[in-house]
């Protein structure tokens, strides 16, 4: 089995990490997977570059035409040109991922699929939609899109022609040949009421190795990081500062509200970009571990904290909450999505409602003052990921899926 994943990067981003844990999944049960790829940051001689560069009709394209419509990457003509590539015409499968970062035009699904089997994993709803990839309280996705209340959600436009674009994704869908898999339940739902509603529709959750993301000694990685002895510690991202959709207002409100006894007394631990902003904005000790590009070093976090707080607006099924479960570190977030998959209230951790930050500062006062309940759900984090999560079950999934696709070519 040769399955060719076609992404906008091997390991730079969510969609592109979840993609890359699939592969690596994949090579463990012998399948000969390879990735195509926008931007690749990794060494791996099995992961192939599409061209790096615009050509100049395709810059000209852009400026005059697509830009201005609002028609997002139908000026990327070569794409066109990915069946003459050793890496499609070895493959027996295609796997498609995130398509929506500016690389590929999504005009060439119906010929690429015309003689390979494919399935499309969705990592949000851009797929089915006019333009945007989530379109919160909107739902003209199901209808044909159109007067767009969110232009200016990712990716942006400067015209709304979101009804023209629906229509063309409707269009080459008719043409393709295509099996759709959704990570989360949420989205596997939202899709069944969408124009890929034409394919057969699987949930596969993402997989996570539960080796490299297991829990470890909770004082030694304080110890390690430097954490106070007898503090509470708060674990977030801090990349969620800067975006809306990740609810970055809502998590300063909701530590700016904790009882000031209980400021005191906890520590927040940040990873990412922008963590001073948040520091300066609640008055609150914090350590600021940066960017972490490992397993090793996201992990002594995760074990460190209390608690991971995900403040999100919209999402699928988030790796950092699975990355948290899996370390068995309760966690806080908003009911919305596919957070609900991983944010079991009372199992594994506490679900505020959405645009509410005083319910999700009382989640993080509730569980942190509750630690017996915390140890419990430590354990449940941990068996569910066991359980539900393990990167072998989902490469397994997947296998039988490609099987099966290619066994009725």
């Amino acid at each position: 089995m040769n399955v060719l994943h076609i992404n906008q990067s091997d390991i730079s981003g969510g969609a592109a990490i979840a993609g890359y844990r699939l592969h690596q999944g994949l090579l463990t049960q012998g399948v000969d997977s390879h990735l195509l790829v926008s931007k690749a940051q990794s060494n791996s001689d099995r992961v192939t570059t599409t061209p790096a560069k615009k050509t100049y009709i395709e810059r000209q394209l852009y400026r005059r035409l697509t830009k201005p419509l609002g028609l997002n990457y139908l000026h990327f003509l070569s794409t066109f040109n990915i069946p003459k590539t050793s890496v499609y015409k070895k493959a027996d499968i295609l796997n498609f991922h995130n398509l929506h970062t500016g690389y590929f035009n999504y005009l060439a699904i119906s010929s690429l699929t015309k003689n390979k089997p494919a399935v499309f994993t969705l990592h949000d709803m851009w797929s089915f939609t006019g333009h945007c990839t989530y379109s919160y309280d909107c739902d003209r996705w199901k209808s044909g899109c159109g007067k767009c209340p969110y232009p200016d959600v990712y990716p942006k436009i400067e015209k709304d022609n979101t009804s023209l674009e629906w229509k063309l994704k409707n269009w080459v869908y008719s043409q393709s040949n295509l099996t759709i898999v959704t990570p989360s339940r949420w989205l596997y739902e939202q899709a069944k009421q969408s124009i890929l509603n034409r394919f057969p529709i699987h949930r596969i959750p993402y997989g996570i190795d539960t080796q490299a993301y297991q829990p470890l000694d909770s004082e030694q990685c304080r110890l390690h990081l430097g954490i106070p002895k007898g503090k509470k510690v708060l674990m977030f991202g801090a990349d969620s500062l800067t975006e809306r959709r990740k609810g970055g207002d809502l998590l300063a409100q909701a530590l700016q509200n904790l009882p000031s006894g209980l400021k005191a007394e906890t520590v927040l631990l940040i990873f990412g970009k922008s963590g001073a902003a948040i520091a300066q904005t609640v008055g609150m000790t914090t350590i600021d571990l940066g960017y972490l590009t490992s397993d090793e070093s996201k992990t002594i976090a995760y074990s460190a904290a209390d608690l991971f707080i995900f403040p999100t607006r919209a999402d699928n099924l988030p790796l950092t909450l699975q990355e948290s479960i899996a370390c068995g570190t309760p966690m806080v977030s908003c009911k919305i999505g596919g957070v609900p998959d991983l944010v079991r209230p009372g199992i594994t951790g506490y679900l505020a409602e959405l645009e509410n930050a005083q319910d999700l500062c009382d989640g993080i006062v509730y569980l942190l003052e509750e630690q017996n309940l915390r140890e419990q759900m430590r354990h449940n984090c941990r068996a569910i990921a066991l359980s539900e999560y393990p990167l072998e079950l989902q490469a397994k999934r997947y296998l039988e899926l490609y099987n099966q696709l290619v066994k009725n070519t």
